[in-house]
């Protein structure tokens, strides 16, 4: 085996996701040198969600560069100039933009940015005496790259949860709703479907079965341990929790709050967006005229305990827990709308005894964004501070703002807007006693000044 693209970078960025992707678009501009592995051989995202009809739950506005710097060559709007789509998007009068195209855009940067590299599965990161090597392989060839950087961003993105006691039944008839799209013409052959979880991937995954169900002719079921199939939180107000003002107010609070705040915000980032849930409940409505059944069940407060595989396809045993109800129920095809999660990466273990965590064994991720170590190069990560940085952490929208505050991190100076006043709300006392007459008083009413 060789071993080739031997060098030194300012910076390298592993894993090439909207967000380092951005941030490679943003550092194009600047005197940075950089470089960006990723192991994929080209660019995908969410490859088995890109479910015909499917939009963002963000404008296209936030898109990699232009909240940061709108005259970006890389924008949402040139992307559509340079194919030739900028009238027909004119006249499709939506900010929320189909996901299959966002996806196209994204692979459109991609291949307009030198810096980024594919088919480099990084492999080890070690410090040495002034930053780190990187070492990475291809993954069909075994060719070998290896790299020294000043600083590192580690922008992997989050991973399929799976829970331990469904792994052992994975495969064509159960799977995770990441791989919807490459699984679903198996599961249009089958007699009966359960979709399980109610985030907005099971919801959009039931929407397209109910709307391929009657020329296929399966039974269809919805099952989550949730209390309810809930609206994600998107009116105005609330949303202005996914600011740049929320997000530091929320770095500022002390941990125990911050978990504390987080347990309470579930659907401000969880659930199913307004217009998939009309689709569903619209869908079922039509199906129902003239007493027909649509052949079709949901059940709330209901955990699927396990999963076992039976001759003629898997039982469920499911269990309602307001009611302490435990029934079994048969189907051909499981779907696992199970969630996401944010492992350390493996290729990270050189430097575990470096890294600084909290109390639950997580990063301690500064306002900034670099995880706090004793490593002599500075370690950024994108979209794995939820604990450190709320509920806006793995929102599009504030993908720019975290790029802007790396790029000033990294060249030393103010490239992009660091965006301070963008909202109505102030979530700080301090920012709301400068705006109005009130006075701070002690901690007991009538205290010292």
């Amino acid at each position: 085996m060789t071993e080739t693209d031997r060098g030194h970078v300012d910076v390298l960025g592993v894993g090439l996701g909207p967000f380092n992707l951005g941030l490679a678009a943003l550092l194009a501009d600047t005197d940075v040198e950089a470089a960006f592995l990723e192991q994929a051989s080209a660019f995908a995202w969410h490859e088995g969600m890109l479910i015909e009809g499917a939009t963002l739950e963000v404008p296209f506005l936030a898109d990699l560069v232009t909240l940061a710097d709108p005259t970006s060559e890389y924008s949402y709007l040139n992307y559509l100039r340079e194919t030739d789509r900028i009238y027909e998007f004119y006249f499709y009068e939506t900010f929320q933009v189909p996901r299959r195209e966002y996806d196209a855009y994204l692979g459109w940067v991609a291949d307009r940015l030198d810096s980024c590299r594919f088919s480099r599965r990084v492999t080890s990161v070690t410090e040495i005496d002034a930053g780190f090597r990187v070492e990475a392989v291809d993954p069909e060839t075994g060719e070998r790259y290896a790299f020294t950087a000043d600083d590192l961003v580690v922008g992997v993105g989050s991973r399929p949860y799976v829970p331990e006691q469904f792994r052992d039944c994975l495969g064509d008839a159960v799977f995770h709703t990441a791989q919807y799209r490459d699984r679903r013409d198996g599961a249009l052959d089958s007699d009966a479907i359960a979709v399980v979880g109610s985030g907005q991937s099971a919801a959009e995954v039931v929407l397209d079965l109910l709307e391929r169900q009657t020329d296929h002719g399966y039974r269809l079921d919805w099952l989550t341990r949730s209390d309810g199939f809930f609206p994600m939180e998107y009116s105005k107000l609330g949303l202005q929790h996914f600011t740049p003002e929320y997000t530091r107010y929320f770095s500022d609070l002390d941990r125990e709050t911050r978990d504390e705040t987080l347990s309470e915000q579930d659907l401000l980032y969880k659930g199913i967006d307004v217009q998939t849930s009309a689709r569903i409940y619209d869908t079922l409505y039509e199906r129902s005229i003239g007493s027909r059944d649509p052949d079709f069940g949901m059940l709330a407060t209901t955990a699927v305990e396990d999963i076992e595989a039976t001759d003629d396809g898997y039982r469920l045993t499911c269990h309602q827990t307001q009611q302490d109800e435990r029934f079994v129920h048969e189907v051909a095809t499981v779907v696992l709308g199970t969630g996401y999660h944010r492992p350390t990466p493996s290729f990270l273990g050189p430097l575990e005894d470096a890294l600084e965590r909290d109390p639950k064994g997580r990063l301690r991720i500064t306002e900034e964004y670099r995880v706090e170590s004793d490593c002599t190069g500075r370690l950024f990560v994108q979209n794995a501070g939820v604990h450190t940085h709320g509920v806006g952490t793995p929102d599009l929208g504030l993908g720019c703002y975290r790029n802007a505050v790396i790029v000033e991190q990294l060249t030393g100076r103010e490239v992009y807007p660091i965006d301070e006043d963008t909202v109505f709300q102030d979530f700080d006392v301090e920012q709301f006693l400068a705006d109005t007459s009130a006075e701070r008083v002690g901690n007991h009413y009538g205290g010292r000044r």
